[in-house]
């Protein structure tokens, strides 16, 4: 097999951490330490506040590389500034795998094997959800209608969205931006596809469940949750698409009632009031121009925020430490804020 990549390539795998004293230690003890095609493999700790020994046992067991947050600021937040920190130390490709040990760690030779060779910017492992044991058969479908809604949505093959477990190219590092403070997965998977990097999917192993996900405390929270992520996303990148889906049926219904009024106006009686067909047409109308009003004013804006993210592009790739500088790091030997 070929690499893209010459030697001295390296590999960051991040670890998004919130009280994980008990599975950080089976995690790492999972995790490979050389990967073919890398020169350099690199665990990064990204401790998301947390109120345990989360940042003692991963310094005993080796980890240098730490990023406190201070406090809790959400995964999402998290994510981010390991993928800043995994630039500043120059990594060709970064890993993200979660701290309870669901992915297997090797794996992750198989998930960035379509990066090295050239053929993708962003890899997302995909579990097999229909075998596995402690998914309840609604999760499963829920899994399943939510990967499919993802998949048009982002305008990509992925077989398994949510799942968290990825590769990044340098590159789609760079262009990564997460405004959500609840998951990342959503969120980065709608924007490599509205960008244009290439997205692949491998299937990867899981192993034995550790504890319960700390990201939601119910399925009706984690439907809400990602339901208003996704809406939110797609309404920052395809404002205008949004709006005329919501404008358009309106103003269609709202035209049709006032035809049928004119209709009746101009050819069966002149006296004809139907006051409230006429005042609900107009509503209809009134309400489906402004929407698309709203739509059109909404892309000139993304426009906007297109240009701002090529800055920011523009920026990090100048300097890749930049990111961090809203993140505390903890250095090795130092107690943590």
């Amino acid at each position: 097999m070929g690499y893209l990549f010459s030697l001295m390539a390296k590999l960051v795998i991040q670890i998004p951490c919130l009280n994980e004293e008990a599975s950080l230690p089976i995690t790492l003890a999972d995790l490979p330490r050389s990967v073919p095609g890398f020169d350099e493999v690199t665990v990064v700790v990204i401790d998301d506040g947390s109120t345990d020994r989360t940042v003692e046992v991963a310094r005993g067991l080796g980890v240098t590389q730490i990023v406190s947050l201070g406090k809790r600021c959400g995964l999402a937040r998290a994510f981010s500034a390991g993928m800043a920190k995994g630039l500043s130390l120059g990594a060709d490709v970064i890993v993200n795998t979660d701290a309870d040990n669901q992915y297997c760690g090797a794996d992750i030779a198989k998930l960035v094997e379509p990066i090295l060779r050239g053929e993708a910017d962003l890899v997302v492992g995909a579990r097999p959800i229909a075998d596995i044991e402690h998914f309840s058969p609604l999760k499963k479908l829920l899994q399943f209608v939510g990967s499919a809604l993802l998949r048009h949505v982002s305008q990509t093959r992925v077989a398994d969205a949510p799942s968290g477990f990825r590769a990044y190219s340098r590159e789609a590092a760079l262009r990564v931006n997460v405004f959500s403070k609840f998951t990342y997965t959503m969120e980065t998977l709608i924007q490599a596809g509205r960008q244009g990097l290439r997205v692949a999917s491998v299937p990867i192993r899981v192993n034995a469940k550790l504890r319960e996900s700390r990201l939601f405390s119910g399925m009706g929270t984690y439907i809400r949750r990602s339901v208003a992520t996704m809406l939110r996303i797609y309404l920052l990148y395809s404002p205008l698409q949004f709006f005329l889906t919501l404008g358009t049926p309106l103003f269609l219904v709202g035209a049709g009632l006032m035809a049928r009024w004119l209709y009746y106006y101009l050819y069966v009686n002149p006296h004809i009031q139907k006051i409230p067909s006429l005042i609900l047409a107009s509503v209809l109308i009134l309400i489906g121009v402004q929407l698309l009003a709203l739509g059109v004013i909404a892309d000139l804006i993304s426009r906007n925020r297109t240009l701002l993210e090529e800055l920011l592009y523009r920026e990090r790739k100048r300097d890749p430490g930049a990111g961090l500088a809203t993140f505390q790091m903890v250095p090795p030997g130092h107690p943590r804020p």
